[in-house]
């Protein structure tokens, strides 16, 4: 087993050097031929290719130089307003009064990923029953699971029940399925064609999800009404769920197409985009462009505008039911 290599992005070791030039050479690399260099996976400059786990995809040099001066520059500019926020405030309203009660209605914002993490963290160390989540996008990064891997063993030492939900699309990486057996029976996964936006519940107490798009603003929720109704909704996506260690059936009820050509006919009729099909399912838009080519082919469309009329036709119009157990 290859040993694990200790530096950052801005210190890569020879042969991490060496793999992710190859990588970037040859636009992906053979999962074997990387097992050299662990770093590049946990550094996020290689990543699982979402159509074939067998093989690693490279971060470009723009991203990665990119990522490492925004969140320097971001960090930087953060942790200076903060620490002139706080040193004014104090210096204002120190003394100028009685003692008061927060003002506080159960929802705290929480700006810059490290702040998110930390309160996410301090969740969960203080989680002792149950931890619920949604995880929406596709395949799950090596390096990202690996980030979590310590507070999930950590809470099922605890025996905190753990369970998430993920696209089917997550099925294709590896990856998941290691965590999950590092993890033990403490944890159980299911998947569905799509999911909504990402979700955390910890002990029905607190919950945490995204403010904007990026997710680099967060909302902390303690109210017990709102955290009660998303415990709710969790609970009604996990029924329809499949759980990740049974296989998804394969057909739709309709020759040649696919169970996800089925869900993305069924967002083609919605009126979706190629970019929001691919956003919804977790996978890429030349992926999701591949299946809507197939999906023309099997159904004898020519155009686009056909091709919802024979969706229709053929009753892929809405999407796919659950398996029935």
């Amino acid at each position: 087993m290859a040993e694990a290599h200790t530096h950052g992005v801005d210190q890569l070791c020879e042969e991490g050097e060496r793999v992710y030039a190859a990588a970037l050479k040859g636009g992906r690399i053979e999962r074997t031929a990387a097992a050299g260099a662990p770093c590049l996976v946990t550094l996020g400059l290689l990543y699982s290719d979402p159509d074939d786990a067998a093989w690693l995809v490279p971060e470009s040099p723009g991203e990665v130089i990119a990522r490492l001066t925004r969140g320097l520059r971001d960090e930087l500019a953060q942790s200076h307003a903060r620490a002139t926020a706080v040193t004014l405030l104090a210096e204002r309203y120190t003394g100028a009064g009685p003692d008061l009660p927060s003002a506080g209605h159960g929802i705290r914002v929480l700006e810059s990923k490290p702040r998110i993490r930390d309160a996410i963290a301090e969740a969960s160390d203080s989680c002792v029953v149950e931890h619920l989540a949604v995880q929406p996008g596709g395949v799950r990064r090596e390096n990202v699971l690996n980030d979590a891997l310590p507070l999930a063993l950590d809470m099922a030492q605890r025996g905190v029940r753990m369970r998430t939900l993920y696209t089917h699309a997550a099925r294709h990486g590896q990856g998941l399925f290691e965590y999950v057996e590092r993890v033990g029976g403490a944890a159980e996964v299911r998947t569905l064609d799509e999911v909504f936006e990402r979700l955390l519940i910890f002990d029905r107490k607190v919950a945490f999800v995204p403010a904007t798009e990026d997710r680099t603003v967060a909302l902390e929720l303690r109210h017990p009404g709102l955290v009660g109704f998303l415990a709710i909704v969790f609970e009604r996506f996990w029924r329809l769920g499949h759980p990740l260690v049974e296989p998804l059936p394969s057909g739709s009820g309709v020759t040649g197409i696919t169970r996800r050509e089925w869900a993305i006919a069924a967002l083609l009729a919605e009126g979706h985009t190629d970019a929001e099909i691919a956003q919804r399912l977790g996978i890429n838009v030349r992926t999701a462009r591949h299946h809507i080519r197939k999906l023309a082919e099997e159904l004898g469309a020519a155009s686009r505008a056909q091709l919802g009329v024979r969706i229709a036709q053929a009753g892929l119009d809405t999407p796919p039911r659950p398996p029935t157990p």
